[in-house]
């Protein structure tokens, strides 16, 4: 892989982002009920779709690992797997500062909230389960199982909203946003995927190079090779 790759998609990636976000910033009009506090939706929906996209991408890598016992897709697993950790973090974060001056709390235990919580618990759980195996097979079984385990939270997250009563407002749809607030939205979630796309990719090389050192053979000591000739 070409190391000018990655980089040139991160630079493009972050002139989207801030393309989008001074569109929403300084062009896009306060939205009518919430004013400018909705502003912060223009970075918190990408990042939302972006972690269920992340969190879905893993979900197939845990699967394909399973099926192909391919290293390659835990590698792709281990990178998805962090940056899953990532974006959740940062969607909570984002739901509280929007939720303060929304909700009048920077917390409550909302369906929505509740369940972004177990998802960051659980994937957060699963990146240090990878740390502590230190069997490569073992690892990457173990992890690709507790991800396949873990995603079933990610349809729960998404169908929360409407399975339960909520505080949280409904998924918007294209017909109901005004090409004002759709614009900001696309290009950062343009943006945000570039940059995730070109991490996950670096990242992934990083595990396999691991890999590669973790089971390698050891080096013959040099008495041996004297030994030896």
């Amino acid at each position: 892989m070409s190391r000018k790759l990655p980089l040139a998609t991160v630079i493009l990636g972050a002139l989207l982002l801030a393309a989008g976000s001074y569109y929403g910033l300084a062009i896009s009009p306060p939205e009518e009920h919430m004013g400018n506090v909705q502003r912060i939706l223009y970075v918190h929906v990408p990042t939302a779709w972006s972690a269920l996209l992340v969190l879905t991408f893993a979900f197939g890598c845990a699967i394909a690992f399973l099926v192909t016992g391919r290293w390659a897709w835990d590698h792709r697993l281990e990178a998805s797997i962090e940056m899953a950790v990532v974006l959740c973090f940062l969607l909570s974060v984002q739901g509280a500062i929007w939720a303060k001056p929304t909700w009048g709390v920077w917390w409550d235990w909302d369906p929505r909230l509740t369940t972004v919580a177990v998802l960051l618990t659980a994937f957060l759980g699963i990146a240090a389960l990878r740390h502590f195996v230190e069997d490569p097979m073992k690892r990457a079984t173990w992890s690709a199982v507790a991800t396949v385990i873990g995603y079933v939270d990610v349809p729960i997250v998404y169908f929360s909203v409407k399975w339960w009563n909520s505080l949280h407002q409904q998924q918007s749809t294209l017909s109901s946003v005004s090409r004002e607030f759709l614009i900001p939205w696309f290009t950062n979630f343009a943006g945000l995927l570039l940059v995730i796309g070109a991490v996950i990719a670096v990242r992934a090389r990083t595990a396999a190079l691991q890999l590669e050192h973790e089971i390698a053979p050891p080096p013959v000591a040099l008495e041996v090779v004297e030994e030896i000739a």
